[in-house]
């Protein structure tokens, strides 16, 4: 006899409820389903429900994109990191495009370098332990990226100079530095003006830029479409820079802009690390 599609009908609050069978499903679909789910809950419960779950999981190709956020207190970082590794070693070598948030180390971008040819999508977000060595020493092994976020780590601008040497192929930068002041915010605008020539979006939210960087900036990326330097409040913007930047690029978001007592807010008072949390759209390979 057949097998049926449907579990037995089930009493809820006195109404007959069909219950669907899961494992029943085409593989596609399950397959599309488990890879909605965040990485951590794929290999610490998705990937025990059933052989059927188990054996999905261990195509390679599930794990293209992994993300990965400290989200469970009761985990240690290096109970992450173990997690994390776990994933990009299943990958076998398909993975294209991984966040990481909070754990990253040096280690685990070597990991990542040793396993992941094909990336094109990096994201490490407030990962104060990695180092510019460390960093550089992995990304260039990555020829073929085209999306970085390296928000909120200690990097300096000898790791975005690595970044524009090696991988020519970049398309989008995010390198947030709200709330931190180095005071040489034009070195890094320098190097990416020089080294990054091919930009389409930049986010520098909370560097210490000038106009002179900006400048560079404008100069050396024309094909920039989107540039985002809010809270970058070491910016003039008067005169005619500020009629460049509007009309140079096409969606551009600008600092606070001040006006005798008046003042002009540049943004809703959502912090980028909220924003990361709370919408993933800016990344193209999700």
């Amino acid at each position: 006899m057949a097998s049926s599609s449907f579990l037995p009908t089930k009493e809820v609050e006195g109404e007959s409820v069909t219950v669907p069978n899961w494992l029943e499903l085409p593989k596609d679909i399950t397959t599309n389903i488990l890879q909605r789910l965040e990485t951590f809950e794929i290999v610490t419960s998705a990937c025990l429900v059933c052989p059927l779950w188990w054996n999905i999981c261990k195509d390679p190709l599930m794990w293209r994109t992994i993300r990965m956020r400290k989200r469970n207190i009761y985990h240690s970082d290096n109970n992450l990191v173990d997690i994390c590794r776990f994933a990009i070693e299943r990958s076998c070598g398909q993975l294209e495009s991984i966040c990481v948030e909070y754990f990253g180390t040096d280690e685990l971008l070597q990991c990542i370098a040793e396993n992941a040819s094909k990336l094109r999508c990096l994201r490490f977000v407030n990962c104060w332990r990695i180092t510019d060595k460390g960093f550089s020493e992995a990304v260039r092994k990555f020829p073929l990226l085209e999306g970085l976020d390296i928000s909120l780590c200690n990097l300096s601008k000898d790791s975005l100079e690595v970044v524009g040497r090696c991988c020519t192929l970049l398309k989008w930068l995010k390198f947030v530095r709200e709330g931190f002041y180095d005071f040489n915010g034009d070195d890094k605008a320098f190097v990416i003006a020089e080294t990054m020539s091919g930009l389409r979006q930049l986010n520098i939210i909370g560097n210490d830029i000038t106009d002179v960087g900006l400048i560079s900036i404008l100069d050396g990326c024309p094909l920039l479409e989107t540039l985002d330097i809010r809270r970058c409040y070491n910016l003039d913007l008067s005169g005619s820079l500020r009629k460049r930047c509007l009309q140079q690029i096409k969606d551009v978001h600008l600092p606070i802009m001040y006006h005798s007592e008046e003042y002009e807010y540049d943004d809703d008072h959502v912090t980028y690390h909220d924003s990361l949390l709370d919408d993933d759209s800016y990344d193209p390979y999700d």
